[in-house]
């Protein structure tokens, strides 16, 4: 990895930026530096929505976009998440880089660093939905993101016992006194089954929630890609960023694993899991670890209206058209490990109780994907030691849900506007 050049004025504000990375977070980047008049090349090793992007659940809900570092993660023990068939999953390893993240991890999976942290994310989920909606109007430079969000009217939480939901309302109380906003309600096992007939008996208590909204996530984020391009942007695939040459004065320049070279005045580096290892020589020292998700989709005999989870299993439901998408389990190895069968049938095994009219072998579009993990659950967002290098991941579960917001930030710290005073705490050098 190539050493950072002298410095240059950070306040200066680049006439051209290359984005590596074709997922939400990269691809919301892109807009909103067009929208500040910049122009854009984004590059992937792959294409658009290639990543995490595609095959996660799609949730834009702030009562469940929550610290991944929490205290519950604590209380599964070590032997469960050694389990293949554990929601967190953990295989046995010597990757020394594998240890430092889970040491790290639990480091901060205790009440009090995660109130800290949820202050930070109360903050960005006041300001989220605001950034659909720019994307939505089409801003100033016109061509809107034409694929609609939906409201979850109800968003639904199902449980096998009233003892299970416990965990749950602990936490949405614990969002309220973090200074956000749930509007939520206990429901029976007849209320819950009555708004969704799908539930079967396996669900004996609910949470009902409202004001949360998803998207399909393959569709937005292509969306996204054709909005960047009818706005003068440049998306190349097949760019496998293996390094980045900070020149100086002269700008930057991205390299591809086939020797391929885009010069620009600045960088962001939007490539998840992949982020840490291309950020490090410009002082990003956290540990960006995979913490893979499966997918798959099944047609029910009766389609859910609105996504529907399961928090002790930690499955995630969400309508996509004529199907539904069954997301779930947290399995940290490396992000190129092939599928892991056991895993998709794990979150069958988890699912099946909670359904009724659903062929679980008929399932289709088996996925897994590697979200980006902090070790303290939050983001990385800003300039790197290098004022022409910045850096836009480690979201873990949440790339959609704050990969607008994400680009708007790092749109403006490039452009020389203000940023939010909670910025500070998803400083990549912290």
């Amino acid at each position: 990895m190539s050493t950072p050049g002298s410095a240059a004025s950070a306040s200066s504000t680049p006439r051209h930026v290359v984005v590596a990375g074709a997922g939400m977070v990269g691809l919301s980047t892109a807009w909103f530096l067009q929208e500040r008049g910049v122009q854009v090349t984004v590059v992937d090793r792959t294409g658009v929505a290639a990543g995490s992007s595609w095959g996660n659940a799609g949730w834009i809900s702030p009562a469940l976009t929550l610290p991944l570092a929490e205290p519950a993660v604590l209380k599964y023990g070590l032997k469960a998440m050694l389990s293949p068939t554990s929601p967190v999953y953990v295989p046995l390893t010597a990757d020394p880089k594998l240890l430092r993240f889970l040491v790290g991890f639990a480091r901060h999976c205790t009440p009090a660093k995660w109130r800290s942290a949820m202050a930070v994310f109360t903050e960005l989920n006041r300001d989220a939905l605001g950034t659909y909606d720019a994307l939505s109007d089409g801003g100033d430079a016109g061509h809107a993101v034409r694929e609609p969000l939906q409201d979850a009217d109800p968003f639904l939480a199902g449980f096998a016992s009233v003892e299970d939901r416990k965990t749950l309302v602990d936490e949405l109380a614990h969002v309220v006194a973090s200074g956000g906003s749930v509007d939520y309600d206990l429901l029976s096992a007849d209320e819950i089954r009555s708004l969704e007939p799908t539930l079967g008996d396996g669900v004996r208590a609910g949470v009902r929630m409202l004001g949360q909204r998803y998207v399909n996530p393959p569709a937005y984020v292509a969306s996204l890609a054709d909005s960047v391009v009818a706005r003068g942007g440049v998306i190349q695939s097949g760019f496998d960023v293996v390094d980045v040459v900070d020149r100086g004065a002269r700008g930057v320049e991205v390299v591809s694993r086939d020797g391929e070279r885009v010069g620009a005045d600045a960088v962001v580096l939007a490539t998840g899991t992949w982020l840490g290892e291309l950020a490090r020589s410009y002082g990003v020292k956290r540990v960006v670890q995979a913490g893979r998700g499966y997918s798959f989709t099944v047609v029910p005999e009766h389609l859910p209206k609105n996504p529907i989870y399961f928090p002790v299993q930690r499955v995630a439901c969400t309508p996509l058209g004529d199907r539904l998408r069954v997301a779930g389990t947290m399995e940290f190895r490396s992000p190129d490990a092939p599928l892991e069968p056991r895993r998709i049938e794990a979150i069958v095994a988890s699912a099946r109780p909670m359904f009724t009219g659903v062929d679980w072998e008929a399932r289709q579009e088996e996925w897994v994907g590697s979200r980006p993990c902090t070790t303290d659950g939050l983001p990385l967002v800003g300039a790197t030691r290098s004022p022409r290098v910045h850096v836009a991941g480690g979201h873990g579960m949440w790339g959609i849900a704050l990969g607008p917001l994400t680009g708007r930030m790092v749109a403006d710290g490039l452009t020389g506007r203000a940023l939010p005073s909670y910025a500070r705490r998803l400083d990549p050098l912290r």
